[in-house]
């Protein structure tokens, strides 16, 4: 069962990564990926104590800490796993930008947009017409990009999903 899913995986990552033949596919991808990275992030974890006062600086604490357990976890979990990258694995992926490291499971990009969507999202539900979207695009950026596999990027969504709502529940939010 465990190889026809790794097949699956890399059907799927070979036939998403096509797209990322076309240039403008490739730039406006990596252009998302690289502000996924943190970026998007950062800046929105300064503004919203700006625009919010004391309950933006609440959250941008909240998403910080979440940030920092996210990091943690990711690492260990990268670095018992050691997947390799599908770009590293098959000659046939074009590769749309500079992996940030060895590893592909799970997907940091993707565990951290979601943990900082269902976290901005709680505190704000009116952002989730930006950062839905954004999150969703930056998690599709990895596979078009040839970085991650479809299952890094399940698991990094299910990962900071999971954190968020771990994270909510103990500071009492939920």
């Amino acid at each position: 069962m465990l190889q026809q899913l790794a097949q699956y995986d890399a059907k799927l990552c070979l036939l998403v990564n096509r797209t990322c033949r076309a240039k403008y596919v490739r730039v406006s991808f990596a252009m998302i990926s690289r502000l996924g990275n943190g970026v998007f992030w950062y800046a929105l974890m300064l503004v919203l104590p700006l625009l919010f006062a004391e309950r933006g600086l609440i959250a941008a604490l909240h998403m910080l800490a979440t940030a920092l357990c996210g990091l943690v976890l990711y690492k260990i979990i990268k670095r018992r796993t050691e997947r390799p990258r599908p770009c590293n694995v098959y000659t046939a992926i074009t590769l749309g930008a500079d992996p940030l490291d060895l590893y592909s499971f799970p997907s940091g990009h993707t565990l951290h947009a979601v943990s900082f969507t269902v976290l901005a999202v709680h505190y704000f539900p009116p952002l989730a017409w930006l950062l839905v979207p954004f999150a969703a695009l930056v998690a599709a950026s990895r596979l078009v990009l040839g970085l991650h596999y479809p299952t890094d990027v399940l698991c990094g969504a299910l990962i900071g999903a999971a954190l968020a709502v771990c994270s909510l529940s103990m500071v009492g939010a939920l």
